[in-house]
């Protein structure tokens, strides 16, 4: 995969291992086989600590007593994955409680995820506290199905994508490779929505720096042209 990755124009990637109630978080296990693929690698990309964390009891309070632990390169942004069954009604105050521990929830593909799809008002307010989305990179080009895409057109749309990730899982469905994504995304959206997206803002998150936001338009809603170009840091 990161092979791959690296053929395809990839500089920098984040490998990301579940911490939920099924997969154990360890970190000096993480670190160990990060060590091992920078050796594999031998420069040909960069390779981050991160985790794909999901909003449990005992994940959130270890969590902000520990900033660092499980945020991408132990800086500040944090990829939140939500439950396909449940959403808690005080997921408000779980992102203020982050947020105000200098952890900033990055909402991890909203458009495949059922729920989210019924909540866009809440993914609206999230996004306004200062909360991201990221959306995956195979859902543009209708690899999820038709309701993802259009559900990731209408958060484009309403400039609430701070993120594009190509979500990888193998080297055959699932994969890596980001160029069509971005083409696509530079033929519909631009050139400088594309960098944003793919390029400046994932760095931006990999340094633990502000990202770039764009404001709503004033009549948020599913955009019915595009101007656009881009491509992953």
């Amino acid at each position: 995969m990161l092979t791959m990755a690296a053929e395809c124009g990839t500089t920098d990637i984040v490998a990301t291992p579940h911490c939920d109630l099924e997969y154990k978080f360890d970190p000096e296990v993480n670190r160990a086989r990060v060590e091992e693929l920078r050796a594999a690698a031998a420069g040909r990309i960069r390779i981050y600590e991160g985790c794909d964390f999901h909003l449990t009891y005992d994940n959130i309070q270890d969590a902000i007593a520990h900033p660092g632990k499980y945020t991408i390169n132990h800086k500040s942004y944090l990829l939140v994955e939500f439950s396909d069954l449940l959403i808690f009604k005080n997921c408000t105050e779980i992102f203020g409680n982050l947020l105000g521990a200098g952890i900033v929830p990055v909402i991890t593909h909203p458009e495949r995820n059922r729920l989210l799809q019924q909540r866009l008002e809440n993914l609206r307010e999230w996004a306004q506290e200062g909360c991201c989305l990221q959306v995956t990179a195979g859902s543009l080009l209708g690899h999820f199905g038709k309701t993802a895409k259009e559900f990731s057109l209408q958060l484009l749309g309403e400039n609430l994508v701070h993120f594009i990730a190509s979500d990888a899982h193998d080297t055959t469905r699932r994969t890596p490779n980001l160029i069509d994504s971005f083409q696509w995304m530079s033929k519909n959206y631009g050139h400088s929505t594309a960098q944003r997206l793919f390029v400046s803002n994932p760095r931006a998150a990999v340094a633990g720096e502000p990202i770039e936001r764009v404001a709503a338009p004033d009549d948020a809603g599913p955009r019915r042209k595009w101007f656009g170009f881009w491509r992953k840091s």
